[in-house]
C-alpha cells in the first residue's frame, strides 16, 4: 500500500461558537457564564427541506449542516465514503423513545425516535439525502471515536478505495447526559466563563456538544486546507514517560523533530487532574513551541478533537492564530507543522499531525 498525501479540501463545523461561516474564524468568540456550552445553530432550513427538519434531532441537523457545508467547500458534490464517529450517538432520541415506553407502558409508540436512535443514524441521514450508496460507516470508541473514522479515511485513500471522503463526528449534549456525568464529578460546581476556563483551578470542566466534518481527499483542491500527515491512537498510559514515548515515536515516524512543530494544540480543559499531563509535555517536549488550546471554545465531549482539527485547517490556510486559542507565541511566523494532542480523561489519547499543503 503506497503512501499517498492526504489533503483537507473542505471544512464544515457546527459549535458553540460561531463556525457554520467559514470566512469568520473565531473573530468574536462566543463567551458564557456556564457549566455547559450548546451549539450555536445556523438556520437549518438553508440545509434541509422544512418538512423533514421537525422529523429531525438536533444532533442530525447539526450533522447533515456540517457536512453540506464541508461538501460545498469542497467544491464536492459526491463523496466516495462517509465516514463518522460519535462518542454516545443521538441521545436525545433515545431518551425520548426510552420515556414513550415508560409513560405508555410500551404501547402506541411511535417509531421516529426508535429508528434515529441508532449511533450510525447522523451518516445515514447524509446518505440520503446525497443519495450515495458508497461505503458508509460510524465509529464509536468513546474518546477515539472521530480519530477512528479519520484512520479508517485515510487507509481507505492509500489504498486506493476512495478518492475523496466525507469523515467528520457529531454529539450532542442533553440535560439527562448533562445531570447523569455532573453527579459523577465530571464538570464544575459553579458556572465559570468559559473564556477564562483555565484560571479556574477545581475540578471539572464544562460540557459541550458539536459537529465537525471535513472532505479528505488525495490531490490538494482549489481551496485546499492542510494536509494530514498521521493519526494515531492509544489507551491507558501508564506514567507520563509512556506518554512521551508515543509522541516522540509518532514524531519520528513522520521525519519531524519537537524543533519542527509550529504549534501544539492540546486538549487543556480547566480539569487540574487531567491538564497535569499536558503541562508535562508540552514543558518536557515542547518548552520552546508555539502552544494552544481548544476546549474552552467547544466545551468537554467524546469527539471534541474533531473541533481541534478544524482549528489546525484553519490556522495553516490562514497562517494566522486566534488570540482566543493561544498560550505560547510560535517562534516563527511561518506555520509549517501543527501536532494535536488530546486525551480523554486520561483513558483514550490521540495525535494529528497536520502540515502545510
Amino acid at each position: 500500500m503506497v503512501n499517498k498525501k492526504i489533503y483537507i479540501n473542505g471544512v464544515g463545523v457546527i459549535s458553540p461558537q460561531k463556525t457554520f461561516d467559514n470566512s469568520n474564524f473565531l473573530d468574536e468568540p462566543v463567551a458564557v457564564e456556564s457549566l455547559r456550552l450548546k451549539c450555536v445553530d445556523p438556520n437549518y432550513r438553508e440545509f434541509i427541506a422544512g418538512d423533514m427538519i421537525r422529523r429531525m434531532g438536533r444532533i442530525i441537523k447539526m450533522g447533515i449542516a456540517a457536512s453540506k457545508i464541508s461538501l460545498q467547500d469542497a467544491g464536492c458534490t459526491m463523496p466516495d465514503a462517509i465516514i463518522t464517529g460519535t462518542g454516545l450517538g443521538c441521545i436525545e432520541d433515545t431518551e425520548k423513545f426510552l420515556s414513550s415506553m415508560i409513560l405508555n407502558k410500551e404501547e402506541f409508540l411511535t417509531p421516529t425516535s426508535f429508528i434515529q436512535s441508532t449511533h450510525n443514524t447522523v451518516s445515514a441521514q447524509i446518505a440520503l439525502l446525497l443519495k450515495c450508496h458508497n461505503y458508509n460507516f460510524t465509529y464509536v470508541h468513546r474518546g477515539i471515536s472521530f480519530e477512528s473514522a479519520l484512520i479508517d479515511s485515510m487507509m481507505r485513500i492509500n489504498s486506493g478505495q476512495a478518492g475523496n471522503i466525507l469523515a467528520g463526528s457529531a454529539d450532542e449534549l442533553t440535560t439527562n447526559s448533562f445531570t447523569i456525568m455532573q453527579r459523577l464529578g465530571f464538570w464544575k460546581r459553579k458556572p465559570v466563563n468559559n473564556l477564562r476556563l483555565l484560571e479556574d483551578k477545581t475540578r471539572g470542566t464544562i460540557a459541550g456538544e458539536g459537529a465537525a466534518f471535513f472532505v479528505i481527499s488525495d490531490q490538494p483542491g482549489e481551496k485546499v486546507y492542510a494536509e494530514i500527515k498521521d493519526v494515531e491512537t492509544f489507551i491507558y498510559p501508564e506514567e507520563i514517560s509512556e506518554t512521551k514515548l508515543h509522541i516522540s515515536n509518532f514524531l519520528a515516524r513522520n521525519q519531524v523533530t519537537a524543533g519542527d512543530i509550529s504549534l501544539l494544540i492540546t486538549g487543556m480543559n480547566g480539569d487540574p487532574s487531567f491538564d497535569k499531563m499536558y503541562h508535562e509535555v508540552s514543558d518536557q517536549l515542547f518548552l520552546n513551541t508555539g502552544k494552544g488550546y481548544y476546549k474552552h471554545l467547544c466545551g468537554e465531549y467524546h469527539t471534541s478533537v474533531s473541533f481541534a482539527l478544524w482549528l489546525a485547517a484553519m490556522v495553516m490556510r490562514n497562517q494566522r492564530i486566534p488570540e482566543v486559542m493561544k498560550l505560547q507565541e510560535p517562534v516563527t511566523k511561518d506555520i509549517k507543522n501543527i501536532l494535536i494532542y488530546n486525551h480523554y480523561i486520561n483513558i483514550n489519547h490521540s495525535l494529528i499531525l497536520v502540515s502545510k499543503a
